[in-house]
């Protein structure tokens, strides 16, 4: 399969820290995988994702997406990929609707294009009928799935998701998941961190796990399970690799 994602000795070291919040990663992702990111609080999984996506720069190393250089190709870039973030960025006095062809309008999508876009997005994730309701009078799961939306209307190439199904309802986990696995069926890779270890089991193709800025591990859920002494699933990997130590920060 061909690579879509590459890194290369890629290290980041925040100002006036004493240590290295990602320490020389290297890795390769292939088109049309579930990649995994997995680790403790503190791994470097965030600070990985806000350089992919362009959002932060690395103290060292480099990385491509789709054969684009961030150095040179940050534009380019940023047209091929979709980033939904744990937090909501919605905004809650405007309507589902409202929100979905502002994001839509960003990305320089076309008038009757995006209309029916954001129909057939909410129509899949069971939201049509609440479409001109205002976000702050939706539900958690209600909300995340307007995030997701947001996210995907222009068709990512690569779809960078930060704990997508965290605080929503089972009928909304479920709805989110299948419809994920929809586009990634159509085409796009996807790049998901969670701290929810059997949805990773089940829904990733490709896992590597971090912790202290370095990959611990990579391979298959079954892979990783097969590899680890007395593992049953991909729970008692992480917490092989990672320790039982708490990992609170201030």
């Amino acid at each position: 399969m061909q690579s879509i994602i590459k890194i290369e000795s890629l290290s980041k070291k925040y100002k006036n820290a004493d240590q290295y919040s990602l320490n020389n990663v290297s890795l390769e992702i292939n088109a049309g995988e579930i990649f995994g990111l997995l680790g403790p609080n503190g791994a470097g999984k965030t600070t990985l994702i806000s350089m992919l996506c362009g959002l932060i720069k690395p103290t060292s190393g480099h990385f491509t997406i789709d054969d684009l250089n961030y150095t040179n190709d940050a534009l380019k870039i940023k047209k091929i990929i979709g980033v939904v973030p744990q937090e909501y960025a919605l905004y809650p006095t405007l309507t589902a609707r409202e929100n979905l062809h502002y994001f839509g309008s960003m990305y320089g999508l076309k008038s009757n294009d995006l209309k029916e876009k954001v129909i057939e997005a909410l129509n899949l994730l069971g939201l049509l009928k609440f479409a001109d309701k205002r976000i702050d009078t939706f539900s958690g799961g209600m909300k995340r799935r307007i995030n997701l939306i947001a996210g995907i209307l222009h068709n990512p190439k690569v779809l960078f998701l930060d704990e997508p199904t965290v605080g929503v309802d089972v009928q909304s986990k479920n709805a989110i998941i299948d419809y994920l696995k929809a586009l990634n069926q159509n085409g796009t890779t996807i790049i998901y961190t969670s701290h929810h270890l059997a949805e990773a089991e089940d829904f990733c193709t490709n896992i590597a796990i971090l912790d202290r800025g370095k990959i611990f591990a990579q391979g298959t859920p079954s892979n990783l399970i097969d590899s680890t002494k007395e593992a049953r699933n991909l729970e008692e990997v992480f917490i092989s690799l990672t320790g039982k130590d708490f990992r609170d920060e201030l």
